[in-house]
């Protein structure tokens, strides 16, 4: 798989666990993660993300399945590399699987997965994963050892963790932002280095404000992005939120 050139901007993957997280609020029909899916797509995203967390306090085992079927572009599935979770991929056959690391009380994912530290059982599970004709990313920090581990582990791709650079942002430390940043290109050039087919995205807290520097990074594929642009539509409106992070990028 060839990364793209420098030249190129990269997709965008609309994550949209928030629009099941406000119909959670108050237990009702809606609004539709399906529809939501339906229309990011027609907007133009690249890819839909949703992450089906073990507590289910977003996206429902049904939402998976439908939105899987609905779908023109591609699925991206977040999820804990657990017993039942790998069943459910299996079945539902999304184009990727993104493991992520997930624990019950976090508000969302804090860090990336710790590859280093559970490389047999990941190289494991992702072989299952493979066996099924599904391919596999790994939600890590922006960390040598942790690439390397996630080259080892043979994944296909792996995603970079933003939330450090956009926090920087949100503070105004632009010092420590710009710290990130370089931090963020050095993981791509390293991943490049270490296995030239692997493909790199980026997501977690990215923002109209902040994703341009990102998208400029040579070598990154894909992004993938929720809570801001999902925040946005409150405003303008789901077509014109995708356009204008399409825009931003």
């Amino acid at each position: 798989m060839a990364t793209p050139s420098s030249s190129k901007k990269p997709l965008l993957g609309v994550n949209v666990d928030h629009v099941a997280t406000l119909r959670q609020a108050r237990g009702v029909a809606y609004p539709s993660p399906v529809a939501a899916a339906l229309l990011c797509e027609q907007a133009g995203a690249d890819g839909i993300t949703i992450h089906l967390r073990e507590d289910r306090r977003h996206i429902q085992d049904s939402d998976v399945y439908e939105i899987a079927e609905q779908l023109t572009t591609r699925l991206n599935l977040e999820m804990a590399a657990t017993t039942e979770m790998l069943a459910i991929a299996c079945e539902v056959q999304p184009f990727w699987v993104c493991l992520v690391p997930e624990k019950r009380a976090e508000l969302t994912t804090e860090g990336g997965l710790n590859v280093v530290g559970q490389t047999e059982e990941l190289t494991d599970y992702i072989s299952k994963l493979h066996a099924a004709g599904i391919k596999v990313s790994l939600f890590i920090d922006p960390e040598e050892t942790q690439i390397k581990a996630a080259v080892t582990c043979r994944a296909d791709a792996i995603e970079l963790h933003t939330g450090a650079y956009a926090e920087m942002g949100l503070v105004s430390n632009t010092d420590g932002q710009h710290a990130e940043l370089e931090r963020i290109r050095q993981a791509v050039s390293t991943a490049q280095q270490a296995d030239s087919d692997m493909l790199v995205n980026a997501g977690h807290g990215l923002t109209r404000e902040n994703v341009n520097a990102i998208a400029q990074i040579e070598g990154i594929y894909e992004l993938n992005i929720g809570h801001a642009l999902i925040a946005d539509a409150v405003f303008v409106g789901l077509e014109k939120a995708v356009i204008m992070m399409k825009a931003a990028m």
